[in-house]
């Protein structure tokens, strides 16, 4: 995968870096206007794809914008490691699968599941809790917030 170093990437840059995830990312058809553009892929957001997105969004400046193509878990991810390099929410693009699966964190036990849709049940892989899954999303976090699917019913 491509690092800042190996990127071709100067240091300074201010184009658009779009980053695509699996097979569903794309970035091909987003036009960027006569900005300069640097194409990075990926297979999934892992930690080294997240650490070589991070390197070279270090390498770019205040002005720089970012399209990220692919499953929902993917560039949520890669949205919150951008965010830790300090850009805004307004600076990021994201072309969304909605068919992807999705991370949902519980709160109970603060683990991180991937799940189908929104909506729906799934069982927490960190503390086995049925959670419901929230349409509500962390930037922060990079997931959807889970809860106990049961809670209000009598034990």
């Amino acid at each position: 995968m491509p690092s800042a170093a190996g990127s071709g990437l100067e240091p300074g840059f201010r184009g658009v870096i779009c980053a695509s995830f699996g097979v569903t990312g794309d970035t091909a058809g987003h036009d960027t206007g006569d900005r300069p553009r640097h194409d990075l892929r990926f297979v999934s957001a892992n930690p080294e794809a997240l650490a070589d997105l991070r390197s070279v969004l270090g390498c770019s400046h205040v002005g720089v914008r970012l399209v990220l193509a692919g499953p929902p878990a993917d560039i949520r991810a890669a949205a919150a490691a951008a965010a830790e390099c300090g850009l805004l929410e307004e600076e990021m693009t994201l072309l969304c699968d909605e068919a992807g699966p999705r991370v949902v964190y519980c709160p109970h036990c603060r683990a991180r599941t991937t799940v189908g849709a929104a909506g729906t049940e799934a069982e927490c892989s960190g503390c086995a809790t049925t959670l419901f899954i929230a349409d509500h999303f962390s930037r922060r976090m990079g997931a959807y917030l889970g809860y106990s699917a049961h809670v209000e019913e009598a034990s």
